[in-house]
């Protein structure tokens, strides 16, 4: 953390097709040493498998699992005199994305389908459903904060 201002959030642009910022977020983040041309066209690829298998609009799946993945509790680590406590502590708007997006990337990477759009395409419409590894990870998240609330009281 600075010590002298404030830092700045830099503003993302909405994405070319669909004129949307969390579009763009997940391209951004999907996208490896600078090759977003690469990102996009697999990014839309995956909507359009989604428009082919789900029979349902592939924003819409794209926006509720992300909305679904978003966790709202997780744990810090805490030093409290020599020992180290797990306190549980609410999640920032602008992070719960941010995890969302790095949970579902990761684990539709560790699916088994071919190509990555369709390893993204079915993380979407797993996630959308409430299922997957994403959800389980969100529910692992708030599972860990649930069992450690009895250190809720060292907030900071």
């Amino acid at each position: 953390m600075p010590r002298r201002k404030k830092v700045t959030r830099r503003e993302i642009l909405p994405d070319p097709k669909f004129h949307n910022v969390l579009v763009a977020q997940f391209i951004n983040g999907l996208m490896r040493r600078g090759k977003k041309s690469l990102s996009e066209h697999i990014f839309y690829t995956a909507l359009t498998e989604i428009e082919k298998s789900a029979k349902e609009d592939g924003l819409t799946v794209f926006q509720k699992a992300v909305n679904n993945v978003k966790p709202i509790l997780e744990v810090k680590s805490r030093r409290v005199g020599g020992a180290t406590y797990q306190v549980p502590v609410e999640v920032r708007p602008n992070r719960r994305t941010a995890l969302a997006i790095r949970w579902i990337i990761s684990y539709a990477k560790a699916r088994s389908e071919k190509t990555m759009a369709q390893k993204l395409a079915q993380e979407f419409i797993a996630a959308s459903k409430n299922e997957g590894a994403s959800i389980k990870k969100r529910d692992d998240t708030h599972k860990m904060a649930e069992a450690n609330k009895a250190f809720a009281h060292y907030r900071w």
